[in-house]
């Protein structure tokens, strides 16, 4: 549950709440105001007309009865409002005809029409209310109509205050219930996007440390210079994993150097594509780069362009035995175009992978789309359009 403000800002930026009492003080309110309403005045009005003691006694016991009832009102509201009712009428019909308001009946009705017990509230209410205005004109005085008239629209008051109140509580309830939805919904795109991240960036930085070692393994007697420099790609892959995983910690963590959004690295950019495919490049296997690009599109679209191009070599290099990878990218109308050819083992299995639907879901959120399909070159070819002007 959101914290409660007392300047009116909510804590996360969402709606403001104003302060909310405890239930304790919701429990004791109604029980202090209606004792110290009817209890004094039961006594001033019995010592005014010099009731006998035995009359006495019970007006002040039914004016104290009353607001102790109320203590039960939070777990047994209807039973609590039918025996406010009982005590109501039994000293609305005990003499004198003068006395207090019975205000604790107000607060009953009102806490059992908000805590849901409205038939119980109804129910004893108007069968409290007709028994004494039918024992009021069999044994005592005729009541006036205007009396009765008043009385009945008091009560009528207390039923619209406790519906109104149930009301705003339930919308509460339903506000609360939304912002925690809301809220977690965020934090488990969060986590996604996250995942994705590291996704991206680990999963591609082992396959070119894995195929960089098998070379210098495999070099390391015959041509121990190649194998140095296989060692040297592996030591600055690492680096650089290293590097964009803590970027991504970094942001985790809240972290920044500005005080605003930016994480504490650059995002990836298209700039950095020749550096990419000349990183998975490996005896026995060649990537090129195609750049068609004139001038380079919103940093967002750079990004994920660079992620989906860099998923798209991890899978060559993993899975698809391949000799050769083609990356280009241009501009085709409002679209950035990039595709990544290859000659390798097709299609099959590629659409069970994570690394697709990553792709996939990069481009859907700048309001692209990619697709995953036979290469003329014999191999998968995979597709992404990202609209030029996106933003993040």
């Amino acid at each position: 549950m959101p914290a409660p403000t007392w300047d009116g800002v909510a804590p996360w930026g969402g709606r403001p709440e104003r302060f909310r009492p405890s239930p304790t003080f919701v429990l004791l309110a109604p029980v202090v105001v209606s004792a110290i309403a009817q209890v004094p005045a039961a006594i001033a009005i019995a010592a005014w007309m010099r009731l006998p003691t035995s009359l006495e006694v019970l007006h002040v016991g039914l004016a104290v009865a009353g607001p102790l009832a109320l203590l039960a009102a939070r777990r047994a509201p209807g039973p609590t409002v039918a025996v406010i009712t009982a005590l109501a009428l039994a000293d609305l019909l005990t003499p004198p005809d003068v006395g207090p308001p019975y205000v604790a009946l107000a607060f009953a009705i009102i806490l059992a029409v908000a805590r849901g017990a409205l038939v119980w509230a109804v129910v004893s209410v108007v069968v409290g209310w007709v028994a004494a205005i039918v024992l009021a004109s069999s044994f005592g005085p005729t009541w006036h109509p205007i009396r009765i008239a008043a009385t009945t629209l008091l009560l009528a008051v207390c039923f619209g205050i406790g519906t109104f109140v149930r009301v705003r509580r339930d919308r509460a309830a339903a506000y609360r219930a939304d912002a925690a939805r809301r809220r977690q919904t965020a934090e488990e795109r969060e986590r996604v996007r996250i995942a994705r991240e590291l996704h991206d960036v680990i999963g591609h930085a082992l396959s070119q440390i894995n195929v960089q070692a098998s070379v210098g393994l495999h070099l390391m007697d015959r041509d121990p210079e190649q194998a140095r420099g296989a060692l040297e790609s592996v030591k600055a892959t690492s680096k650089t994993a290293l590097e964009e995983v803590r970027s991504v910690l970094g942001v985790i963590r809240g972290d920044r150097t500005d005080g605003g959004d930016a994480p504490l690295a650059p995002l990836a950019e298209l700039a950095e594509l020749p550096r990419l495919v000349a990183g998975v490049e490996a005896p026995g296997f060649e990537a090129r780069l195609v750049d068609r690009l004139d001038a380079p599109p919103g940093r967002a679209v750079q990004f994920a362009a660079y992620r989906i191009a860099q998923e798209a070599l991890t899978n060559v290099v993993r899975h698809a035995e391949a000799s050769y990878a083609i990356v280009a990218v241009e501009r085709l109308g409002d679209d950035l175009l990039l595709t990544v050819d290859d000659d390798g083992a097709g299609v099959q299995g590629a659409e069970e992978g994570s690394g697709i639907l990553g792709m996939r879901e990069r481009a859907a959120l700048l309001g692209g789309a990619v697709d995953v399909e036979r290469s003329p070159q014999g191999g998968t070819r995979v597709t992404a359009r990202l609209p030029w002007g996106a933003g993040a």
